[in-house]
């Protein structure tokens, strides 16, 4: 099901600058029991990306209810709940002189089937040739141009692998395709930085502040694939998995979970 401005439709208009130009930021939720989780989250991650595009305009309380509608409607309350706004049409050229009416579009699909086995299986990553541009004004957020994460998936269903290690231009680790990175070196915990490159994720945020509790401190780190080498546990993250261990990566295993398992209740 799909809405847009708040209408059940499937239409948008050709000049939309979402559709010519990428501008725009967008948001993936999951769905339980009817309910969105961390969907304060969400609207604030919406929210910190239309203030770094400069999207003005939006009705966030509009949104919010739009969801929440959306959400009801979820067959047995479960699936995902994606969101995307967009400048909206007008302007001229890259000039977005004269946009003054963003567009809400809430898109609703099922629960993806292959994280549960995952959850038991572990994954494997494999490092992907595909690297990401190095970008401090766009980095953190989840913009609408995911051209470099196309190709990473290509690429990825290619190798056989699970998910992808992705790595900047300057051969550091990021995150995956689409997931944060977390690996643990007895008591210690790290994630690489994504000031250049990456996205922000909201359970990467949640996980380094659950860390925090457990007597971690989370290190945000720039290091090259080897540092792995050396890690004793390997996870990843994202807002549907929502977390997932890591059994391999190219050459080297992981066996322990134990990190894993202490933050998976409150994930």
């Amino acid at each position: 099901m799909i809405w847009i401005n708040g209408e059940r439709q499937q239409q948008i208009a050709v000049s939309d600058r979402a559709l010519h130009y990428g501008d725009g930021c967008f948001t993936t939720a999951r769905l339980q029991q009817g309910e969105i989780a961390w969907l304060e989250a969400h609207l604030q991650r919406l929210q910190e990306a239309a203030s770094v595009l400069m999207i003005q305009g939006v009705d966030w309380h509009r949104l919010q209810r739009e969801m929440l509608h959306a959400a009801a409607s979820a067959q047995q309350g479960e699936g995902v709940l994606k969101v995307i706004l967009s400048r909206g049409s007008g302007g001229r050229g890259y000039s977005a002189a004269g946009c003054e009416q963003p567009v809400r579009i809430i898109m609703l699909s099922a629960a993806p089937a292959h994280y549960a086995a995952l959850r038991a299986s572990g994954v494997r990553l494999a490092i992907s040739p595909v690297r990401l541009g190095i970008n401090p004004q766009l980095a953190g957020i989840k913009h609408l141009n995911r051209l470099e994460q196309v190709l990473i998936r290509t690429r990825l269903e290619q190798s056989g692998a699970d998910e992808a290690l992705v790595l900047d231009t300057e051969g550091k680790l990021v995150e995956c395709c689409a997931a944060n990175l977390f690996w643990r070196k007895e008591n210690q915990l790290f994630t690489p930085a994504v000031g250049g490159a990456g996205v922000n994720g909201i359970m990467r945020r949640r996980i380094i502040a659950l860390a925090g509790q457990l007597g971690y401190v989370c290190q945000q780190v720039r290091e090259e694939p080897q540092a792995l080498a050396e890690a004793d546990e390997v996870f990843i993250s994202n807002a549907l998995m929502p977390l997932l261990p890591v059994r391999q990566i190219e050459q080297w295993h992981y066996r322990s979970r134990t990190l894993y398992q202490r933050l998976l209740p409150d994930c």
